[in-house]
């Protein structure tokens, strides 16, 4: 995916709110990580977790006066010290965990009182190898709780399998 195709995915989530703190975990080469920095506030800093070193050379320390920290880290362990989290990003990750709503449980406590997840996944409930815990858009109120959800935006798969949503989750009741 382009940088301009994510940005315009998460386009309408409100992510100007003055500068905040983001988790994006599993966030590979950081498509998704620049295209969230470019919404963010100046002064804002997310936190780029991924287990592939790699992956997270190809991710810039900064973007548009946002600060982007990497660390190599399994992002179903919590690291120390992420904790009051304005937002935590999962593009593409959240389908590879198999405990999905203990995982999101587990990085709840570390949000702010109004801190949300903003969720990019396929819009699928067949398992293949690319997508073993798969999360359709119909699912999310199962995993999350009572989040609210906003619809963000969808777009087509490059491996034509099935559309790609995004989502941003709110503490409250449900807007479903």
């Amino acid at each position: 995916m382009q940088l301009h195709d994510a940005i315009e995915m998460l386009a309408g989530g409100g992510f100007d709110t003055g500068p905040t703190v983001w988790a994006d975990l599993g966030c590979g080469a950081g498509t998704f990580t620049v295209a969230l920095a470019s919404l963010l506030t100046p002064g804002s800093t997310i936190h780029a977790i991924d287990r592939d070193g790699a992956a997270l050379r190809q991710v810039p320390a900064g973007h548009e006066g946002v600060t982007i920290a990497t660390r190599v880290a399994d992002i179903t362990v919590p690291p120390a010290g992420l904790t009051r989290l304005d937002g935590v990003l999962m593009a593409n990750s959240l389908h590879y965990v198999r405990e999905q709503a203990a995982f999101v449980q587990s990085w709840s406590t570390r949000l702010s009182p109004a801190g949300r997840f903003l969720i990019i996944e396929y819009d699928t409930d067949a398992v293949n190898r690319w997508v073993p815990f798969p999360i359709s858009r119909r699912r999310l109120p199962t995993i999350f709780g009572g989040r609210r959800i906003q619809d963000l935006g969808r777009r087509p798969s490059l491996y034509r399998r099935a559309a790609l949503y995004a989502a941003v989750l709110e503490s409250g009741s449900p807007a479903d």
